[in-house]
């Protein structure tokens, strides 16, 4: 990782119009991504975390979502006002996605040669012959046995680990500055799983590829993620270097969290930790602190106000009640 700073979100907000109101499931997130970093989004589900990064590239289904403000900074330029065609020369060129489930993303009438080399040729400028040859050696690289072989099969052809493996390939098959996995591990097996995380990292860091990850799991983020941003309905609520958020959780949310991973030093015995109540309905959610009924250090000013961020001496910073001036002396 290094001091360049690629990619910079700022108050960005992306709103749903349903039938009950408005759902606002990103509102005011703000981040900073360095080349060659791998940052963790982590969250309960429905926390905001793939509709902030599906913002990012601008594939928010209009209607009902809307992008209702901030900046994505990519190299200084705001992909939200770009128009279509401009940012269409990045999404899948310099910035790269891999979605949750490669069955859904893949094309099944379609030859994995056929999906690769439209990529490469559209973004590389390469002949059928050349990028075919860049497309065997991506899936060399994944790990996809007999490559040359492989290529020209379809997806149901590949078991769902080998499937994800072809999405790795194709996401980075561009050298892309930035890839963003959204749960790239949830619909497979648990020994896959590792698997595919390892050849994220190694691959990523070969190319000097900075990763967004979007997951739920804690352990995820532990074994590969540099930074930490800790999401709860539509905001983040704390972040931080990894190490220091595992050794000293601010948010009540954070600790609750980590407090949920299983491990192998706790007594079998002893009852699984989980967090209290459920996530919070974001329609219309009112302007206080969204995890107060969940919380056992809830105070009065929490069903007021909306916390400000507070700032660490390690970097960290959390929205909570607990740490500022004004509840204090409240």
């Amino acid at each position: 990782m290094t001091d360049e700073v690629i990619l910079q979100v700022r108050d960005l907000k992306t709103y749903f119009t349903v039938d009950e109101g408005i759902v606002k499931a990103v509102d005011g997130v703000s981040f900073d991504l360095h080349r060659g970093e791998t940052l963790g989004i982590v969250g309960e589900s429905g926390s905001g975390k793939s509709v902030t990064n599906l913002s990012i590239i601008n594939l928010i289904p209009t209607p009902p979502g809307k992008i209702a403000g901030g900046q994505v900074l990519f190299h200084g330029k705001d992909l939200l006002s770009m128009p279509p065609n401009e940012i269409r020369q990045i999404r899948g060129n310099k910035i790269s996605m891999i979605f949750q489930d490669p069955m859904t993303s893949l094309n099944p009438f379609l030859r994995i040669s056929t999906q690769m080399i439209e990529t490469i040729q559209l973004h590389q400028g390469l002949d059928q012959k050349a990028a075919k040859e860049k497309a065997i050696e991506m899936l060399k690289l994944a790990g996809i046995p007999a490559p040359e072989k492989r290529i020209d099969q379809y997806p149901h052809q590949f078991s769902g680990g080998m499937r994800q493996r072809v999405m790795i390939a194709m996401g980075l098959s561009c050298n892309p500055e930035i890839l963003i996995a959204d749960e790239p591990t949830s619909a497979l097996d648990v020994t896959i799983q590792a698997q595919i995380l390892e050849l994220i990292q190694e691959l990523t860091h070969k190319l000097g590829t900075a990763v967004i990850m979007i997951t739920h799991s804690l352990g995820v983020v532990a074994g590969m993620c540099d930074t930490i941003c800790v999401m709860y309905a539509g905001r983040i609520v704390e972040r931080g270097r990894t190490e220091e958020i595992f050794e000293s959780p601010k948010h009540p949310y954070t600790r609750g969290l980590i407090r949920s991973v299983p491990r192998l030093d706790r007594d079998t015995a002893e009852r699984l930790y989980s967090i209290p109540g459920q996530p919070p309905n974001v329609i219309d959610l009112p302007d206080c602190c969204p995890f107060y009924p969940r919380c056992d250090k809830a105070m009065d000013i929490c069903k007021k106000k909306y916390p400000p961020s507070v700032a660490f001496e390690n970097g960290q910073s959390a929205s909570c009640w607990l740490y500022t001036k004004e509840a204090q002396n409240g």
